[in-house]
């Protein structure tokens, strides 16, 4: 019905709104679980599962065990809430009758304390004696427990946004016992594949997961506790600086800055500090924070010689790359192990707003190549990134000429990539000359040619003083193979000269 609604121009909030009162004015339990599906639905952080639904459904605020008989069957379920959820059928995970219903049921009016509920029910089942009691080691299936990786691994997402007081006193509860409780196995498992880390499940604190979610009321409790180790590493060589400036998590940056104790540099197992995930991530206030402070090195390279700005530059993080090159204290011309400067390495990637501020100041030499020869101007032309080539070619000290180790130019890479765009700008240059250097004995008309590019084609042969037997050779190689008949019909008339004139001179 809704769908058909939709499509006939109804207000269809209204009509929600109509359709939530009838399910509040359902007789007995019906009416708090058609609402509690719908807040599960509308509000989890993935699609859950039918089964994982049924089992979330069945926690009871207060208790201390999961009760088997309070899981409800599927029929009950998605009959409670009318017709608004439904199971779906390739993914069997529940779903809202309409995407406009997600919008609807995220106005902040209409289900006001939905993280708040969703983060103590987590909570909730986490504490539960059976779930305390399972192997701390071992991940299987849980056939069991079907709410236990939602609730593990999803739990601080909701507490972030909204915690009760009795959500504070769960998450306290649970994080004492972190290394000792499956959920931070979960966790681990998760957070190390991202960091391609070996797995460790036997450090990994309570203050580190609470870093991680980014709650800032309880990671304020557990650094006052007696003995916090705030500067500890876990199983990944993560402090909870580390985790909270790899998510972003402001707040509590700041909240860890304020300790005396803090050591805001520490890195991890390869060499990454606070302000390289940072710089990495893009997250510029955490990087504002962490570049306030006086003992931190902001040039501190990782294991590979990336420094938070050659990582800033990689990734196009304009803002964190403004505010490093802001400190007097950081080489903008800093490379990699391999010779790849953060220029060399935003012109690779294309970001034109960190290349034009890598380009203002005067100690970055804007065609200092690799270990292998490219430039970033080669870069540039190689990946098609023509406000990139442009900015480098606007330079004085760029080489638009210069090759690397095996004879190529950002010509004949232009050339050979079909990149009209920037063939046209560097042949407006005057020290660029077309006929040389040849590539793999080749000429740059006969790699375009031979590829087909056939405004690449047409721009060489505008250039005057085009070396006609590149013509010839281009012409003989496309009529021996029989392809690209266009190219060869733009080629045949002055190929078609040079041949009359060698055989004159025969």
């Amino acid at each position: 019905m809704l769908q058909k609604v939709a499509t006939t121009g109804v207000d269809l909030d209204s009509t929600y709104t109509q359709t939530l009162q009838r399910i509040r004015e359902q007789k007995g339990d019906r009416s708090r679980l058609g609402m509690e599906v719908l807040m599960w639905v509308s509000h989890a952080e993935r699609p859950l599962g039918i089964d994982e639904l049924r089992h979330a459904l069945a926690v009871e605020m207060g208790s201390t065990d999961l009760d088997p008989d309070n899981i409800p069957p599927q029929d009950t379920v998605l009959g409670s809430c009318l017709g608004l959820a439904v199971v779906d059928a390739e993914t069997s995970t529940v779903r809202l009758i309409h995407y406009t219903l997600q919008e609807y049921l995220c106005l902040p009016s209409i289900l006001p304390d939905a993280h708040k509920t969703l983060g103590q029910t987590c909570l909730t089942y986490l504490n539960y004696k059976q779930v305390k009691g399972l192997p701390v080691k071992e991940i299987s299936n849980f056939e069991d427990m079907l709410f236990l990786k939602y609730s593990s691994l999803y739990w601080g997402s909701h507490a972030k946004v909204d915690i009760s007081d009795r959500a504070k006193s769960l998450a306290l509860e649970l994080l004492n016992q972190a290394g000792n409780h499956i959920s931070a196995t979960l966790l681990v498992e998760r957070v190390a594949y991202y960091h391609s880390c070996s797995l460790s499940y036997h450090l990994w604190p309570g203050l580190h997961s609470a870093s991680y979610f980014g709650i800032i009321e309880v990671v304020a409790a557990l650094i006052e506790k007696r003995g916090c180790d705030i500067n500890q590493s876990d199983c990944m060589g993560f402090t909870p600086l580390l985790h909270a400036a790899w998510q972003g998590n402001e707040g509590v940056v700041q909240l860890l800055l304020t300790r005396d104790d803090i050591n805001p540099d520490k890195p991890d197992k390869n060499g990454e500090t606070p302000l390289w995930w940072a710089s990495f991530r893009g997250h510029e206030g955490v990087a504002k924070l962490l570049l306030e402070r006086d003992d931190i090195n902001p040039d501190k390279p990782d294991i590979n010689g990336g420094t938070p700005l050659w990582w800033a530059s990689f990734r196009g993080h304009e803002g964190v790359a403004k505010l490093l090159l802001a400190r007097d204290d950081i080489n903008p011309d800093q490379p990699d192990n391999n010779g790849g400067t953060p220029l060399w390495w935003a012109s690779y990637h294309g970001h034109e707003g960190v290349v034009k501020l890598l380009l203002a100041p005067d100690d970055v030499n804007p065609d200092k190549p690799s270990k292998n020869g490219k430039t970033p101007l080669w870069w540039a032309s190689s990946n098609r990134h023509e406000g990139v080539a442009k900015l480098l070619l606007a330079r004085n000290d760029v080489n638009p000429n210069k090759v690397n180790k095996f004879g190529a130019t950002p010509l004949s890479q232009a050339c050979y990539n079909g990149h009209e765009g920037i063939v046209k700008l560097l042949l407006k240059r005057d020290d660029v000359n077309p006929n040389m250097p040849k590539y793999f004995d080749k000429t740059l008309l006969w790699w375009a040619s031979k590829k087909g590019h056939q405004g690449v084609v047409k721009l060489l042969l505008a250039y005057k003083d085009l070396d006609p037997n590149s013509i010839y050779e281009a012409y003989q190689m496309l009529t021996r193979h029989s392809r690209h008949k266009e190219v060869a019909a733009l080629l045949q008339p002055r190929a078609t000269s040079v041949s009359e004139l060698v055989s004159k001179q025969e």
